[in-house]
């Protein structure tokens, strides 16, 4: 009785994840909780590096810039997308790690834990399929948030993607064994939003 009263207690607390995009020149993040009507969103925004800076700087931009948030908003669980890069550039992800590392040792330094997920696996959960396509995967981020247009740059839109997955995960984990599948419908084109950004360091 006891584990199936935590089991409740843990479905229906308070969420607030952190969902980031990673990259050395642009990071996206989204910060959603829970709301009676669902997922919202708090903030969403970019940590800026300086492009020609050295790879120590631009880590330690993403490093501070995301420190910023987490200290801001109070987010209660972080979620990234898996590492991925073509076998023919093994340098790529080299440099993606770096980002990841300093973004996982903020989360560390914070006392949150980190879920990773496979890009597929977030496709998965937003439209039931996972191989979708970008644009299905941003009109279902769209819809599910209640937000008017398709957030840009679209780093911030897959630091939705990412949250949102994270999201639905822990509030109803059964969501990928019950199939369940998001409406996936169509936006005009060329839809912009802006949200709130954090100032390049």
């Amino acid at each position: 009785m006891a584990s199936s009263s935590a089991a409740i207690n843990q479905l229906s607390a308070p969420i607030r994840v952190l969902g980031v995009d990673p990259g050395l020149n642009i990071t996206g993040y989204a910060v959603l909780q829970s709301d009676p009507r669902g997922p919202k969103v708090c903030e969403a925004g970019v940590i800026r590096g300086k492009s020609k800076g050295s790879l120590t700087r631009r880590v330690a931009e993403i490093h501070e810039g995301l420190s910023e948030v987490i200290e801001n908003l109070q987010p209660n669980m972080l979620a990234l997308e898996e590492l991925y890069s073509h076998y023919q550039r093994p340098k790529t992800a080299i440099l993606m790690g770096h980002a990841r590392g300093v973004i996982c040792l903020a989360a560390a330094s914070a006392g949150i834990s980190v879920k990773h997920y496979a890009a597929t696996r977030i496709k998965k959960v937003l439209t039931g399929n996972g191989r979708a396509s970008k644009k299905q995967v941003q009109t279902a981020v769209v819809q599910e948030l209640r937000l008017r247009e398709v957030p840009e740059p679209f780093d911030v839109t897959d630091a939705l993607a990412i949250a949102l997955c994270h999201y639905y995960l822990v509030r109803s984990p059964g969501i990928e064994m019950a199939g369940k599948r998001m409406a996936i419908g169509s936006l005009p084109p060329g839809s912009k939003v802006s949200l709130p950004a954090l100032p390049s360091s």
